[in-house]
Order: structure tokens, then sequence, then C-alpha cells
């Protein structure tokens, strides 16, 4: 009988070791998937172009913007109740100074096209600010249309204004 009480506890310490290697080969194999990702994280944010750099790169490389002043415009308003004036100054933002030259070229037929534009405006119309917003992108349409038919588009990415009293 004391043969038999001597084998039973071997047999669990037996199991024991395996479980014991088992666990230290878990613990090893996480570590080094912890270092490993802790390495790939690094090596993206320190070495990886993020989406902000590249816009950053992109918007550099864009070529400024060309500022075309176009002299003041004193006009009438139409107004029920006596003479009403407008005094408005005008630069308009442009991509390249080929768009620049073609408006000098032009420059009677876009100031004729402004002044018939703006004396027909009432006062009412250009006191809010999306009245001024609007009058922008009319005056922006206006110089946009080709000077003759099946002519080029003078491109205009934005009318400012300089000056603006409605009296």
């Amino acid at each position: 009988m004391a043969t038999s009480a001597s084998r039973q506890p071997a047999a669990p310490v037996a199991a024991a070791a395996p479980q014991k290697k088992l666990i230290v080969v878990l613990l090893v194999v996480l570590l080094v998937l912890l270092v490993l990702g802790g390495a790939a994280a690094a090596y993206y944010f320190f070495f990886m172009p993020h989406d902000s750099q590249a816009t950053e790169k992109h918007v550099e490389k864009l070529p400024p913007p060309v500022f075309f002043a176009i002299d003041p415009f004193t006009v009438n308003l139409q107004s029920d109740d006596g003479e009403r004036y407008l005094h408005v100054g005008l630069t308009l933002k442009l991509s390249n100074q080929s768009a620049a030259d073609d408006l000098k070229e032009h420059m009677p037929e876009i100031r004729s096209r402004i002044l018939i534009l703006l004396s027909n405006k009432h006062p009412s119309d250009l006191t809010s600010l999306d009245g001024k917003n609007t009058l922008a992108q009319e005056i922006r349409a206006q110089i946009e249309t080709p000077y003759s038919p099946g002519g080029a588009v003078t491109h205009v990415n934005d009318v400012l204004f300089t000056d603006f009293v409605v009296q």
C-alpha cells in the first residue's frame, strides 16, 4: 500500500508542470505582441505622413491669389422717398494674372454692367448682410458673363467690398 500512496501525489505534480510552461509561453507571446504593437504605433505616428500634413503641403503649392481693384462707383438708387445714393468700392479676387489682364481689356464693359446693376437696386435691398452677399454674387455673375458670343469666361473667385455707403 505504500507504493500506491506514493503514485497519487506524483500525477498532479506532473500535470502542473505543462500548465506552468503553457502560461509562461502565453505570457511571452503576449509580451512580444505588445512590444510589436507599440513599435508599429510609434512608426505610424512619427514616420507616416498624416492627412493634416498632406493638406498643408497641398495648400502651400497653390499660387497666391491676384487682387484686382476697380475704381469706386457712385450711383443713384431707385427710391420712392427722394434721391438715394450708393458709393461702393470693389476688389476682385482672381486665380491668376491672365484673368486680371483680361479684365483690364474689357474694363469699360465691366463698369457699364456693374453700373446698370447697381442703379436698379433699392436702398432696402442693400442694407442687410444677405443683401450685400447677394449683390456680390450678382456682380460676380455680370463679370463672368462672356464679353462676346462664344467668348471665354473670366473666372472670379470672390467680390470684395472695400467701400460701401448707402445714403
